[in-house]
């Protein structure tokens, strides 16, 4: 096995594994990957982007890739093809890049969100590494959603998303997320530049799919204080969408505003014809999984959330 760095290889050479990733991506998970490929491409070509390619007999066996936020690496993908042994150029993949990202002036944390195809990533491996977090894909076929069909009470409403409440949203953001485990995955969430940041790449950038404004809600009381929950919809295919932010205010939280949100994206997403909608939760949010399988979610893959702090 060859290792490459991916800032000496052009992007045609991974051709092979960008089209069965994209394949896997639209099988297993219902999501068109081809946009984020397009950048993918774009960065490597541009030689800006960093991480490995394992090449095997003269031939592309996988390729993962990283990013530099500030004093944080972001271990944004890994893939092997299912033409070769996984297991072990995943692990070789994965060791190059940690071992690049530790070498890196001045980072301080390395986080990393692992989605398996074709086998499962040693746990025993990746925890040499990183403290790891169980992550949960879940889908739901919108025909079959569980619906309570009620409303918010205590004078609160629902609102449609504007960008105009951006920086409201940003210090939602980190004042749902004070002390809660997905903090401890993604940094982000802890301060209002942090979420900022998520805000900006979920709604202004393609960082989790085409951002849907007409399916994501803003609940806020009716005296016209700051919003106290949210919900934010992309779409990542064709009649698919994403929950790709849900969160309430603590000391509003119990009282069925998420709930509610969700409901109301899912009611603005069957309206205009779409299929069906996924998220990613972490399993020991067991609050959140609880209600996502009540409305009638189900769990189709699970994957690895990892960090490395210094």
């Amino acid at each position: 096995m060859q290792i490459l760095d991916l800032r000496q290889v052009h992007s045609k050479t991974l051709e092979p594994l960008f089209q069965e990733e994209a394949r896997r991506w639209q099988d297993e998970l219902f999501w068109d990957y081809r946009p984020s490929v397009d950048l993918i491409r774009k960065f490597i070509d541009s030689r800006s982007l960093g991480g490995s390619m394992a090449v095997i007999n003269d031939q592309p066996a996988g390729y993962g890739y990283f990013v530099l936020e500030d004093f944080k690496g972001l271990i944004g993908g890994l893939f092997v093809s299912s033409q070769f042994d996984q297991a072990p150029v995943n692990q070789r993949l994965l060791q190059e890049m940690f071992t690049l990202l530790r070498s890196t002036p001045h980072l301080h944390r390395i986080e990393a969100q692992l989605m398996p195809f074709g086998t499962q990533l040693d746990p025993s491996f990746l925890s040499r590494f990183f403290r790891l977090y169980t992550r949960q894909f879940m889908l739901l076929r919108l025909a079959d959603a569980r619906l309570s069909g009620q409303t918010l009470s205590n004078g609160m409403r629902v609102e449609s998303w504007s960008d105009r409440h951006l920086e409201s949203a940003a210090r939602l953001i980190q004042l749902a997320y004070a002390g809660h485990v997905d903090s401890e995955i993604n940094d982000q969430y802890r301060t209002e530049p942090g979420g900022m940041r998520f805000l900006r790449n979920i709604v202004l950038l393609p960082g989790c799919g085409q951002f849907l404004p007409e399916a994501s809600f803003l609940a806020r009381p009716a005296d016209g204080e700051p919003p106290v929950g949210m919900i934010l919809t992309s779409t990542v295919d064709a009649g698919v969408g994403h929950t790709t932010q849900v969160c309430v205010k603590p000391g509003y939280q119990g009282h069925g505003i998420g709930r509610q949100l969700m409901e109301q994206s899912i009611q603005s997403l069957l309206r205009r014809g779409f299929k069906s909608l996924s998220l990613t939760v972490t399993a020991a949010n067991s609050g959140a999984v609880q209600l996502y399988e009540n409305l009638g979610f189900r769990t189709i893959k699970s994957f690895a959330a990892g960090v490395w702090q210094q």
